[in-house]
């Protein structure tokens, strides 16, 4: 079984993801359930400078579109709202949302480096109260920007121990080492494999054990196809985490990483 906990839908900037592509993927390449978060919440562009607003949508559309994706393919698809967290907080629309598709919301997505905005900057206090009140882990992106840096969520989540985290990427871009660190300071405080070199995650199972990574992607970020190959046509990352990464540890810590760690810290049943 795999569970994919890092995967996309949208179309903004030079991103174009649709759900057709996640759906074809999934059954192509053996994906059993995917936590989705959608990419129209970004609020600036790689290089950082903000959006053109008559780009943008509000954070209560683009959960709505979502919602719709996973309640139609709810066997396979779980939400992860992404909150457009430099220009705008939960209101009591966002909240109702939450509270009435609680069954296929699974957590809570941060971008810090679409938003510019760290995750333990004091504005973000509202998130952190609505994850916990609701049981819900914050997903968020680390590495490609100060803001982003993996010591904002572990400062983040040592100040919220009642709520789970999970460091997507590990610091992008970089040789992890910051964040494999982090992994062991605190329980509530977990990595990803997206964009993750095995040789990484293979590092982080010897120092803390299996159960504090989960396996991510990024899909379809490459096309629909990106479990096999990326945009130049060289062979994916992740065909190296499907099958020779089974060789490299122990069943447990294998079933562990691909789909147990998912079940237990965002509650799925397949």
């Amino acid at each position: 079984m795999i569970i994919d906990t890092h995967v996309h839908i949208g179309k903004i900037l030079v991103f174009n993801m649709s759900e057709q592509d996640v759906l074809y993927s999934m059954d192509r390449y053996g994906i059993d359930f995917s936590l989705v978060s959608n990419v129209e919440c970004a609020e600036n562009s790689p290089g950082g400078t903000p959006i053109p607003q008559n780009l943008q949508k509000s954070q209560n559309a683009v959960l709505e579109e979502t919602l719709e994706f996973a309640r139609a393919n709810s066997d396979k698809i779980g939400v992860l709202p992404w909150l457009k967290i430099r220009q705008e907080r939960p209101d009591s629309e966002f909240i109702r949302m939450i509270a009435d598709n609680r069954d296929i919301i699974y957590g809570l997505k941060l971008h810090p480096f679409h938003s510019r905005t760290a995750p333990d900057d004091e504005s973000l206090e509202p998130v952190y109260k609505l994850a916990a009140e609701y049981n819900l882990p914050v997903v968020s992106h680390t590495g490609g920007c100060a803001e982003a840096d993996s010591i904002h969520l572990y400062n983040a989540a040592k100040k919220h121990p009642e709520v789970n985290f999970v460091m997507v990427h590990m610091d992008l871009g970089t040789d992890n080492s910051q964040a494999i660190e982090l992994l062991g300071k605190l329980p509530n405080l977990y990595g990803d494999t997206t964009w993750v070199p095995v040789e990484s995650t293979l590092r982080a199972i010897k120092k803390w054990g299996s159960e504090k990574i989960l396996f991510g992607s990024d899909n379809p970020i490459d096309g629909k196809d990106t479990y096999l190959h990326n945009k130049t046509g060289d062979r994916s990352l992740y065909q190296q985490y499907f099958n020779e990464f089974k060789a490299m540890v122990s069943k447990a810590d294998y079933d562990n990483i691909m789909y147990k760690n998912a079940e237990k810290l965002f509650g799925i049943k397949i």
